[in-house]
């Protein structure tokens, strides 16, 4: 019985490891190129230029704040308008995992300076990006806030 385990065990690390970590996807190149990528998205957001980011966003990408989901079209009249003014993300940790060839998920630990709603807020997150390859290009997918406890 122990020696039938033992392989299968192996045999269950090896593809678990070789799922999380797809052949050719998951280069320093690769990972570097989502994180300057999602950097840019943070600073585009702060200048609050829509058309850079109406490039990067899917068009079903999905926004999940707070107070709700907006889809792309919602996003992009919250930051054209000011209603959501995102002034600077400090970016703490940042990690990014391949699930295939043309999805990624970057994980941001983030404290965020904001205008909403005309009030100033500082608030820390862990904020989740999925970024999907179409047409050799990344594409913003999700983009989702998780409020933390105070760091």
């Amino acid at each position: 019985m122990v020696r039938l385990l033992l392989p299968c065990c192996l045999f269950w690390m090896v593809t678990s490891s070789y799922a999380q970590q797809p052949a050719g996807a998951t280069s320093e190149a690769t990972a570097t190129e989502i994180i300057t990528l999602s950097q840019k998205k943070w600073q585009w957001m702060a200048d609050r230029l829509v058309d850079s980011l109406e490039v990067l966003f899917h068009p079903e990408a999905v926004f999940v704040h707070m107070g709700g989901t907006l889809t792309r079209e919602q996003e992009l009249e919250v930051i054209r308008t000011g209603r959501i003014h995102y002034k600077h993300a400090e970016i703490f940790e940042v990690s990014v995992r391949f699930l295939s060839p043309t999805t990624a998920v970057l994980l941001n630990r983030i404290r965020l300076d904001a205008v909403v709603g005309g009030n100033e807020v500082t608030n820390p997150f862990m904020v989740t990006e999925v970024y999907v390859r179409e047409n050799n290009r990344w594409k913003l997918g999700t983009l989702a806030f998780t409020r933390l406890l105070e760091r």
